[in-house]
């Protein structure tokens, strides 16, 4: 079961509407073609680790987790980014992966 950070937690509380809605699309975009869940996961860890947010890479850690995804795959994922968004940013994902995958949280 994916824990959510207490921001997100903070965001349910306060904009329910927002993200009820946000929660929807997400489930609609996943429905929408033949990528299975783990796949997915993988891909949108990838794109958080392109935009450097470190609360999105911890998310989609946990949630490919909770996918099926092993570790390894976890860091092939972000290691394969390399030559398109230079090793400093997949070395910083790889630190905030380790958080979760290492870390437990």
């Amino acid at each position: 079961m994916t824990r959510y950070p207490n921001n997100y937690d903070w965001l349910t509380g306060k904009f329910s509407k927002v993200m009820q809605n946000h929660q929807e699309l997400g489930k609609a975009l996943r429905e929408a073609g033949p990528i299975n869940e783990k796949a997915a996961n993988l891909i949108q860890l990838a794109a958080a680790a392109a935009i450097r947010s470190e609360g999105s890479v911890h998310s989609h850690v946990k949630r490919a987790l909770d996918a099926g995804a092993t570790p390894e795959e976890i860091y092939h994922a972000i290691i394969l980014l390399t030559s398109t968004i230079g090793f400093p940013a997949v070395a910083a994902a790889l630190s905030w992966a380790r958080d979760i995958v290492e870390g437990g949280s």
